[in-house]
């Protein structure tokens, strides 16, 4: 699927607000494809379809969860989790990427996961520094990101686990996991 056809299909599916984030996740993913020798194509395209399903009514996410025996504990952690693994489907399901590095990359990009590949990484870390991004300690993982791709993605887990706990809300297990597998790598270099 080529970038514009991409775009016009997921572009009624978001605000405004949000499709500017899209963009600005795809410039980023690109560029860090291009830097640490991901297929950029892949990104672009894994980037465009990210929030595929952002503003699905959570009823319908629900429906989805459920209907496709995904891991039954999203159902337990905030909503906010569900359109990744949802949108992963529908991009499937809708749009006909059969890509699995793609849909995988779409499927982990709020939680991470243990051994994530180079795109999974890319994506998580476009969507978290994307220029769109205005945040304590941001500029700081763009920074990393332009050196060590698995530092600023260390650091930007580390930042969302703290944020979550700062505010008493539970973190999804998977982005624990994923951390330390992160860190134990990195403690291997």
């Amino acid at each position: 699927m080529e970038r514009e056809q991409a775009l016009q299909m997921v572009r009624p599916q978001l605000t405004e607000h949000r499709y500017l984030h899209t963009l600005g996740v795809m410039e980023t993913a690109i560029r860090l494809a291009e830097k640490y020798g991901a297929d950029g194509k892949k990104a672009e395209l894994a980037a465009i379809f990210h929030d595929y399903a952002k503003f699905r009514p959570k009823d319908e996410m629900r429906q989805i969860i459920k209907e496709q025996k995904m891991p039954a504990i999203l159902l337990e952690f905030n909503s906010e989790l569900w359109h990744a693994p949802v949108g992963a489907f529908l991009a499937e399901k809708e749009a006909g990427i059969q890509d699995g590095e793609i849909l995988d990359a779409i499927r982990f990009h709020t939680s991470g996961r243990v051994g994530m590949t180079l795109l999974d990484k890319i994506i998580y870390l476009a969507d978290y520094i994307e220029p769109g991004r205005h945040f304590p300690g941001v500029e700081e993982i763009r920074e990393m990101a332009g050196n060590d791709l698995d530092a600023a993605l260390i650091q930007s887990m580390k930042n969302t686990i703290q944020f979550l706990m700062k505010k008493n809300q539970p973190v999804f297990p998977d982005t624990f996991h994923a951390y330390n597998s992160l860190v134990k790598n990195k403690e291997g270099d």
